[in-house]
């Protein structure tokens, strides 16, 4: 999206996890430009001191990781009702969530990719039997969670399924089994949504 002063500005690489910040500011409606960097270059490093992406720069704010991005915007957005649930109790279940679904969930993914194309080629090993096995129990954590819920945090969409469905597409793109009818029946929930469509296309993913 173009645009003058004021928005947002989403700064990552394609396939990264920028996708999952373009994603919210979809849901949200919010005016944004998304702008291309790449991880640990001097523009990611003057904004991260990690050279991490990605990076959210909200007038004279900048947020870094995608979990504190997509909470930042939800809590800021709060009339959009995609943040956490009324009062201290809801703000644990959604910080829960949220820790389960990067500390948890996503982490065999992400080893198995560190392995594959991100670490140097003499020190990569053969993740891929580990990371399988470790996911299939995450997904029968995630299953649990679930219940008979639509979504993480009851019957309304939220940030914390902007990020699991942002990792169940990974793992679908990994080939990584998602042996649970219900867990797959959440992600095509979330995934099918007109606002994920809609982002993946401005990242370059369709």
């Amino acid at each position: 999206m173009d645009g003058g002063g004021g928005m947002y500005k989403a700064f990552g690489s394609n396939g990264s996890r920028v996708s999952r910040v373009v994603w919210m500011l979809e849901e949200l409606g919010e005016p944004y430009e998304f702008v291309p960097v790449k991880l640990r270059s001097s523009e990611a490093y003057a904004l991260n001191p990690s050279g991490k992406v990605p990076i959210l720069v909200d007038d004279d704010l900048t947020v870094t990781d995608s979990a504190a991005i997509c909470v930042y915007l939800a809590d800021k957005h709060a009339d959009k009702g995609m943040g956490a649930n009324a009062g201290v109790a809801g703000r644990a279940e959604m910080d829960s969530w949220m820790h389960f679904a990067q500390s948890e969930f996503e982490a065999p993914l992400w080893n198995k990719l560190r392995h594959r194309f991100i670490l140097p080629k003499e020190i990569r090993v053969d993740v891929g039997p580990a990371a399988a096995y470790d996911f299939g129990s995450e997904v029968k954590a995630l299953d649990r969670r679930l219940g008979e819920k639509q979504f993480a945090l009851g019957d309304r969409f939220s940030a914390v399924d902007v990020l699991l469905g942002d990792m169940g597409a990974w793992a679908r793109a990994g080939k990584f089994p998602i042996a649970s009818d219900n867990v797959n029946a959440y992600m095509d929930r979330v995934l099918e949504r007109p606002a994920r469509t809609r982002s993946q296309a401005v990242c370059g993913l369709q």
